[in-house]
């Protein structure tokens, strides 16, 4: 193996743990190209030349998370069940007299090099791992802000989902008219048959939002003598969305529209006034219905 790649093999294999730079005994042995054991065995001996600052054994999630990094094949399993030691610089640099054999002072020469080399590439690059380091935490905030949001909004979809299968009620505030009417159309377009709207004032804007309504569905209105409707409106309306009777009363105040006379909608503003100020609509019990129609 050539000098340059010899270097650039033994930086591959330096870590960082404990905020140090270090290299395995596993990694180690197969530079000096002798057994692990035989290499641990010799530092045993040795013991005393070899504080924690030089040498440690990596603790059961330093050892979780080194093997998780890499792919390890059913040969080097084996020498897996035993968590390694790590050696630090000052460490390496001892190993070369406990060795004791030239391979191993020309090895630990090109293994501080490397060291070395590391070191500096760390320091003129400290800034940009910064930056980088800084750019992940930003990332993984924003996923886990995204991740708090998205579970708000599915918690409040299944909210309206269990609580708010069939509205019954519901209230619009002044400048919602846009959004009143929507509401409005969406009640006359569940008809299939038949529209009942009783409401005292009554003009073309209200027959405008019952164009909406199927075909099949009829419509009448109670309203008082004085609509602005004429004959003439209710003949046009006919012609192209038929059928519109438009009946008189003076008994009614409030505001209802029967659907197909299932359900009945007590809402709180004339249907041409939807939006303009603040207003409610709810859904009464359908036992009401006879009694409105026969108080007409």
């Amino acid at each position: 193996m050539s000098e340059i790649a010899m270097q650039k093999n033994i930086e591959n294999k330096i870590l960082v743990m404990r905020n140090q730079q270090v290299m395995l005994d596993r990694d180690l042995a197969e530079l000096y190209g002798v057994e692990t054991r035989v290499l641990n065995q010799a530092v045993n001996r040795n013991a005393e030349r070899f504080p924690e600052l030089f040498r440690f054994q990596l603790s059961d999630e330093e050892f979780k998370n080194w093997k998780s990094q890499f792919v390890i094949s059913n040969s080097d399993r084996m020498g897996l069940r035993k968590k390694p030691y790590a050696f630090t610089e000052q460490g390496v640099a001892m190993l070369s007299a406990v060795l004791r054999s030239e391979t191993a002072v020309n090895v630990s020469i090109q293994i501080m090099n490397a060291f070395v080399s590391m070191r500096r590439f760390l320091l003129s690059n400290a800034t940009v791992f910064q930056r980088l380091d800084s750019m992940e935490k930003q990332l993984i905030d924003t996923k886990v802000r995204q991740s708090e949001a998205d579970k708000r909004i599915d918690e409040l979809f299944d909210k309206m989902d269990k609580y708010n299968i069939e509205e019954k009620q519901g209230i619009f505030f002044q400048g919602q008219i846009f959004d009143a009417y929507v509401k409005f159309e969406s009640f006359i377009q569940q008809a299939e048959k038949e529209i009942i709207l009783i409401d005292n004032y009554v003009d073309l804007s209200v027959l405008e939002r019952l164009t909406k309504k199927k075909n099949a569905a009829t419509v009448t209105i109670y309203t008082n003598e004085k609509t602005k409707i004429t004959a003439q409106d209710i003949q046009k309306f006919n012609a192209q969305y038929p059928y519109l009777t438009v009946n008189y009363t003076s008994k009614m105040h409030d505001r209802f529209l029967l659907i197909d006379r299932k359900t009945i909608y007590h809402i709180g503003a004339s249907l041409k006034d939807l939006g303009k100020k603040c207003f409610a609509f709810e859904i009464l019990d359908t036992s009401f219905v006879p009694m409105i129609l026969q108080n007409l």
